[in-house]
């Protein structure tokens, strides 16, 4: 929906009040399906919409199999599908696709599927040549599944969209987590630490965010649990740490730098930071060492059960539902998208 000629273009705001999408409360053009991965969260997209949640059923058949049963009808619907796909990974995207090829079959005009955090995305490249591209096969997958568009928060990679085959809105919370962190008192030394070089561009656009400094820690990965460090480029010798990544899972990444910054003379961790946390295997404890004052994450997937870890949340449903309202309306999500 184009502005009326003269009338600035609204600006995406960090804190996300002062953009928030129009209320769609009684539409019939518009729905939002989810599946068991994150009901809590696809729940809180649709309030934010002012919509119900679409009705739909799932089962297991005693032999495993997920069924999938629309209860509502979609015909001629603009249906969005928030779904991650996080633990358990399989289960999680089998049930996307089978309420994808639901909705195409019930027939429905258009269908996204958001997935706010997109397990595979790490396995984007062979490492030994006698491996799965898994990342192109999962996204292979969705794009064979009747799908129209892909709507995604903070991939591992921007590489990722080259590998659908259908178009992908690559969404980031880095504002919304960044003016979370306007609050945190560094000292007057504070830096950004990315605990590797892949999250370099990433602590970069934090570093413009909160006007401080970057620095970078060389990690080697030994296995999915072990990683080890060569070193830390930049400036850390008494300065505070703020270590910021697109994910936790096990932890081995976070705690690793913080040993390495440790040696190269920094004190100690300020604050970690992630847009999803997995907190898989032995994170806990592992976290629990680095002994950070905070730890803040984003919902994009739900919080294991038992974690004893004290986790700030802040809720990525304000971003999603401003993203599907545009979509809706055919909007730009220009002042939404990440960029690298």
């Amino acid at each position: 929906m184009n502005s009326p000629p003269g009338t600035p273009r609204r600006r995406w705001e960090a804190d996300l009040g002062k953009n928030r999408p129009r209320r769609s409360a009684g539409r019939t053009d518009l729905a939002v399906f989810t599946g068991s991965a994150h009901p809590a969260l696809a729940q809180a997209v649709a309030k934010e919409i002012g919509l119900e949640l679409g009705k739909l059923q799932i089962d297991r058949f005693p032999d495993g199999e997920i069924h999938v049963s629309l209860l509502q009808s979609v015909r001629g619907c603009d249906v969005y599908i928030v779904q991650p796909t996080g633990p358990p990974v399989e289960g999680n995207l089998i049930e996307l696709l089978l309420i994808a090829d639901a909705c195409l079959r019930a027939g429905a005009r258009r269908r996204t599927v958001v997935i706010p955090y997109f397990g595979y995305a790490r396995q984007d490249r062979r490492a030994s040549g006698r491996e799965p591209v898994g990342a192109r096969l999962v996204a292979d997958l969705i794009g064979a599944a009747g799908l129209d568009r892909v709507v995604a928060i903070d991939l591992h990679t921007a590489a990722l969209e080259g590998f659908f085959s259908i178009p992908l809105e690559h969404l980031t919370a880095v504002p919304t987590l960044a003016e979370s962190l306007r609050r945190e008192t560094l000292a007057s030394r504070g830096v950004v630490v990315a605990p590797d070089l892949g999250a370099a561009r990433l602590a970069d656009r934090y570093g413009k965010l909160l006007d401080l400094p970057v620095a970078i820690v060389h990690k080697t990965r030994i296995s999915g649990r072990e990683v080890s460090t060569r070193g830390v480029t930049g400036d850390v010798e008494g300065r505070q740490p703020l270590i910021v990544d697109d994910m936790i899972s096990t932890g081995g990444t976070v705690e690793a730098a913080a040993r390495a910054l440790a040696a190269a003379g920094s004190l100690p961790v300020s604050a970690i930071v992630a847009t999803h946390g997995l907190f898989v295997a032995d994170a806990g404890q592992r976290l629990a060492g680095v002994g950070a004052r905070r730890l803040v994450v984003t919902d994009t997937v739900a919080l294991p059960a038992g974690l004893s870890l004290s986790v700030e949340v802040v809720s990525v449903a304000p971003l999603l539902a401003t993203a599907i309202q545009y979509l809706h309306e055919d909007r730009s999500l220009a002042d939404l998208a990440s960029r690298g």
